[in-house]
Order: C-alpha cells, then structure tokens, then sequence
C-alpha cells in the first residue's frame, strides 16, 4: 500500500495523533468516561468540530454533540460519531478514528463548496467501552431514548456513581430522558470504525461494508467459599472459592471452543482475601459472551450456567450470578449498505460485506433509527491494544468513501 496523494489520510492521522495525547501515562491511549483526559480531548474534538461547520455543546449525558445551522433548526438530520473512550492501554483509532473521519471528509466538503441539503450532527459519545463504569452506551442510549436510570448508580473502583461523575463533569443526570431524539427527524445514524479484526487485511482491501453487529451479555460471577489457615487445613473439605473459580473458567473455554457462532471470555477475575498464606474465601469473575444469534448466545449462556452450579454444589460454594449488560445483534439498515457500497464504488474501492464481532453504539442507536456502518482496514487485525495502526491511505480512502456517501445521500434525500 502506497501512502502518495493520501493527503486527507495524513491529516486525519495527525489529528489522531494529538488525541492520542490525551490518556493516561502508561502504554497505548487509556481515556476514561468523565475524566480528565476525556475533559481535554473534548476541547480538541470542538476545534475540530468547528472547521467542519459544526457548532459543539456537551449534552447531559456527557457526548460532545456538533450540530450544523440545518440540524440547529430541527431538519432531518443525519448523524454520525462514535465514541471518545477507550479501554485500559488500548489503541489510537478505536472509537476516536470515527469521531475525527466524518469531521474531516465535512471539513472538506465544505471547503469545496458543497452545502448537503440535510442536517448533520457528529458525536464524540462518552461511553461505549464500560471501562470506568459496568454499564456502557451511555450516550448513545440517551439519544435513542433508552437510557435506564438505574445505570446511573454504577460505580467505578473509587467507589464513584456515574451520576456523580456526570455531574462534576458538567452532564446532568436528571436531564438525560429530554435528550431522546424524534425518529421522524432522524434520517439515520452511520459510524466508521476500524474492522478490529483480519478479513479486510485478507482480503487486501481498505474498507469493508458492515451488515450486522453482535449480540453481548456480560455476568459477574461470586463464588463463596470459607476462609482458612493455607498450612493447618487439610486438603479433603476445603471450600476453596478460587479453585472453584478455576474449574468454571477452564469449563467456559472448553463451550466456546466446542460452539460453533459463539465467542467470549472471562476478563477479570478478583479473589479475597487474596492473600499468600488464606484459603480464598470468594472469587468473583466477569463472564461475556457474544454471537450474532440469540439463540446460540442463549443456548451457550444456558450450558455455562448449570455447569458453574453442578461446579460450586460439588464444591461447598455458594454461587450468585448476576446479569450486567445484555444487547441483541442488530441489522444495518439494506438502503444503508447499499449506499455504501456504491460510495465505496465511486471511488474505487472493492468494498465487500462482513460481520461486526464486536458491539458498537449502533447496538443502542439501532432503537431509534436505521443505522450503518463502514469499516476501515487494521493491521494484523489488532485492536484494543497500544499497536492498533491504520495507514494514510486507507484513512484516505474510508474519508473519502464518506464525502461519497454523504454526496450520494443529498441527491437520494
């Protein structure tokens, strides 16, 4: 791949870059929900807001919204955006290459001269990873009308709700439900991410065409068990919490492998008292699973469950299980791809269709509007991890495929 006259992907990777700066010491890019970091990349998203034509405001669920005059008045407005945060140590491009990309193919059609006869709004959304807080999709939740209070009383590892975080981040809990868009204003809502996966790079093309996002559901496993001397307690009839805790985890790794359409993982684990010479006396574990069926997803979650029961009656453990997070795979809307497809046509670019499996803020978005998606090429398929990297070329390339798009939406509008 060749980086010649790939000016707009230059452009689009330095702003990259300067948001990249924004994170916490430490490898990759870690920014927060209601953070400081978040605080001051939202100070470099409305610069960038504002060359596109756009004006910014933080709405009272913590997005960075930048409307143009047409979407000010109330016209249908198309919107598109993603999302400001990131997980711990992750890369410069997911989420933020699809707040920065539709910014600058807008900044470029407006100095070309070209007025889109639609409304437009771009979101930098504040939280879609569930780094900080258990509960994700905030933002986008809130402007499809979703957004469940309860949510609010999540809290991070400081012990933190996200009300108070809001807060003293300038949102407004209370103000969140008013935030519900009207569907009849809402042409659709398209987002650009990177694949976060190989099939574009095997395939040796720079974008892709999404047609479906997963399905996620996450548990929090606690398994409790009795505490003891390490060295004094014999080995029959202990209630070892963690050992328990291993048998399930071993236990989720053999289903998954064994399922075909069904994928998750156990990412964190946390023992007490967690120390050298103490029996552990509770293990807690995070279970998530992901499948574009319900069904599979349901089927798989099904087997777990009993198992981890038949594991902790078999042990002497007591065992609760609590649900955090569940979203439905969701469909892209056909006029969606298909204007896509014939904007990545335009300007050359063999885009095929693929499968997201991973969830986006077009999970929640999805209830209120028909939604799209395009992704963009990353190499060796890595995401969520410091060496995430996207060329000049093929940010080039998605940035104009979506000058395309949107060029071909006015005239179908």
């Amino acid at each position: 791949m060749h980086d010649r006259n790939a000016s707009l992907g230059h452009d689009l990777l330095a702003w990259l870059d300067e948001a990249a700066r924004h994170s916490l010491p430490g490898p990759g890019v870690t920014r927060l929900f209601c953070s400081a970091e978040h605080r001051a990349v939202l100070e470099l998203i409305a610069g960038w807001m504002r060359e596109a034509g756009l004006e910014p405001h933080l709405d009272a669920s913590g997005n960075l919204v930048g409307s143009c005059p047409r979407a000010a008045a109330g016209e249908r407005t198309l919107i598109l955006g993603s999302h400001q945060d990131t997980v711990v140590e992750g890369g410069k491009y997911d989420g933020m290459l699809g707040v920065a990309l539709p910014l600058m193919a807008l900044k470029t059609l407006r100095e070309q001269g070209v007025e889109l006869p639609y409304g437009i709004q771009v979101v930098a959304f504040g939280d879609e990873e569930g780094t900080r807080f258990q509960s994700t999709l905030i933002g986008s939740r809130a402007l499809a009308g979703t957004f469940q209070a309860e949510s609010l009383d999540a809290t991070d590892a400081d012990g933190i709700t996200l009300g108070e975080a809001l807060r003293d981040f300038g949102g407004d809990p209370e103000a969140i439900p008013a935030l519900a868009r009207d569907p009849e204003r809402v042409l659709g809502f398209c987002e650009v991410h990177i694949e976060q996966g190989p099939v574009l790079e095997q395939r040796d093309h720079a974008v892709g065409v999404v047609t479906a996002l997963t399905g996620i559901e996450r548990h929090r496993v606690t398994l409790t068990g009795k505490a003891g001397h390490a060295g004094t307690t014999p080995m029959p009839g202990r209630r070892d919490a963690l050992v328990g805790a291993a048998e399930m985890v071993v236990t989720v790794d053999r289903v998954l492998n064994a399922t075909d359409n069904l994928v998750g993982v156990v990412g964190k684990l946390d023992v007490r008292p967690n120390a050298v010479n103490v029996i552990p006396a509770e293990a807690t574990f995070t279970l998530e699973l992901r499948s574009p069926s319900a069904e599979v997803r349901r089927a798989g979650r099904v087997r777990l469950l009993d198992a981890f029961a038949e594991i902790a009656e078999t042990r002497g453990l007591s065992l609760d299980i609590e649900q955090t997070y569940s979203a439905e795979a969701v469909d892209c809307a056909d006029w969606m791809i298909e204007a896509l497809e014939a904007a990545s046509k335009e300007c050359g670019q063999p885009a095929e269709r693929l499968f997201s499996g991973a969830g986006h803020d077009g999970l929640a978005m999805h209830d209120l509007t028909d939604i799209g998606m395009l992704f963009v090429r990353c190499r060796d398929g890595l995401s969520h991890h410091p060496d995430e990297a996207i060329t000049a070329a093929d940010a080039d390339a998605a940035t104009r495929v979506l000058m395309a798009f949107l060029r071909g939406l006015a005239e179908r509008d």
